[in-house]
């Protein structure tokens, strides 16, 4: 399985790699013609897809990081790799939205009251679209491979390119007498690009504390006490490993049975977690099951 993994890995660097050329292109356009249009809206989600190159390389590097092997202080591996990198760029990410809320407060004091040209809009429209078409790409990468960060930053494209598309909306309605509206526009996607970094946070955080979604450990349950000889789930305990999951799990079995017939039963419990469910590894200990 190690070896599906690591490729999976690999293959999941193509995704970062487009979105990192994509967010190089796209946020110095949007820097340059918002800067020389005037949309306040336009130069905000500049510097949201200026963050996002950042993330893109934080994933980069931490599916890097995370196919090296296990070695003599990493014995689990460094599959954690990936989700310290989007710690890392959440915090980036969260510093420039709050900056961008910061520029579109001022600007509101300063009764900015000139439209942006109308170019700005069409260069939101075309970014929408290409956004769109990465999405597409790293979304069909993530579902074929399994990769959560590479579906993270799939669904990071897809806000991005919904960004665009009210970036623009808030240009044309500038244009119609309500330059207030390009400038309203900016203070959302700054809230967007916080929001984004919360989510990620709180997700990276929760993985490193080894957090488990609970849903899943119910499930995983149900499974296993529907198989034959296991008399009882006395505990069970799952965390990440990056994308990789790790339950843990103690079964009761018949106090009568032999080791080798014990460790038969444990054999199955693992093959049912990891056939059916995908679960990376999972480590069954055995307790006797008495009637009192």
């Amino acid at each position: 399985m190690d070896s599906q993994q690591y490729s999976n890995l690999k293959m999941g660097e193509k995704g970062a790699i487009l979105s990192i050329v994509t967010y190089l292109f796209l946020s110095g356009m949007k820097l340059l013609i918002g800067i020389l249009t005037g949309s306040e809206a336009l130069y905000a989600d500049g510097l949201n897809n200026s963050t996002d190159i950042i993330a893109s390389i934080a994933v980069l590097i931490g599916l890097k990081l995370s196919q090296r092997p296990p070695d003599s202080d990493h014995g689990y591996g460094h599959w954690k790799s990936e989700t310290i990198a989007s710690l890392i760029a959440s915090l980036i990410m969260m510093v420039v939205g709050i900056q961008v809320l910061l520029n579109g407060f001022g600007s509101m004091f300063e009764g900015h009251e000139e439209a942006p040209d109308i170019l700005a809009a069409y260069v939101g429209i075309f970014s929408f679209i290409i956004m769109y078409l990465v999405y597409r790409y790293n979304k069909h990468l993530a579902e074929k491979i399994n990769s959560q960060s590479v579906m993270a930053a799939a669904k990071d494209n897809l806000s991005d390119a919904w960004v665009s598309i009210g970036t623009s909306a808030g240009i044309f309605g500038s244009q119609l007498g309500m330059p207030w509206l390009d400038t309203v526009t900016a203070l959302l996607v700054g809230l967007l690009i916080c929001k984004t970094a919360w989510d990620i946070f709180r997700e990276a955080s929760h993985h490193l504390s080894d957090g488990f979604d609970e849903e899943k450990i119910a499930l995983y349950e149900k499974s296993i006490m529907e198989l034959e000889d296991v008399r009882g789930v006395k505990e069970i305990k799952g965390r990440n490993y990056g994308n990789n999951e790790v339950i843990d799990i103690v079964i009761y079995v018949n106090s009568s049975l032999n080791i080798q017939e014990a460790h038969d039963i444990a054999t199955l419990v693992e093959k049912e977690l990891t056939k059916k469910f995908g679960v990376y590894n999972v480590h069954v200990h055995v307790e006797p099951y008495t009637v009192d």
